[in-house]
């Protein structure tokens, strides 16, 4: 499926220029419940980190709606590191997500030590790319 485009504003636009428009709307997921379900369910890892996808119940709301968690364990490293691997990847999420995830899904992408931090970001971008299409289900 290829997102609908939208018409670029502002003084950089170039004529005819589109940009993009995501086909889902994202959120984070915040309870601890909804992280313990991810983790029962698919998971994939990649080089730089570890992904876990499930598809959410019928009876839960906002089937459409992608729903985001990210989370580091102390193995990552101190704070500091923690936090740069965790802006890495929903740096990531934001880019590639909203574009090839499925809405009524829930994703939860978990930093690795000595990885995330340092695994080049094009690299990571197209991990999740391609870590999407497998779980589900799709040919590259």
């Amino acid at each position: 499926m290829t997102p609908p485009m939208a018409p670029l504003t502002g003084s950089n636009a170039a004529p005819g220029a589109a940009l993009a428009v995501s086909a889902f709307e994202t959120s984070v997921l915040t309870k601890r419940a909804d992280f313990l379900r991810a983790a029962k369910a698919q998971r994939l890892v990649t080089t730089g980190f570890l992904i876990q996808a499930r598809a959410r119940d019928q009876d839960e709301a906002a089937a459409p709606l992608i729903r985001v968690g990210f989370t580091c364990s102390k193995k990552v490293g101190n704070a500091v590191a923690r936090n740069r691997a965790k802006r890495r990847l929903r740096e990531i999420a934001r880019l590639i997500i909203p574009f090839h995830g499925i809405g009524g899904w829930d994703y939860v992408l978990i930093g690795r030590a000595g990885k995330t931090a340092d695994h080049p970001f094009a690299q990571m971008q197209q991990d999740l790319v391609q870590a999407l299409k497998t779980i589900h289900g799709q040919k590259s």
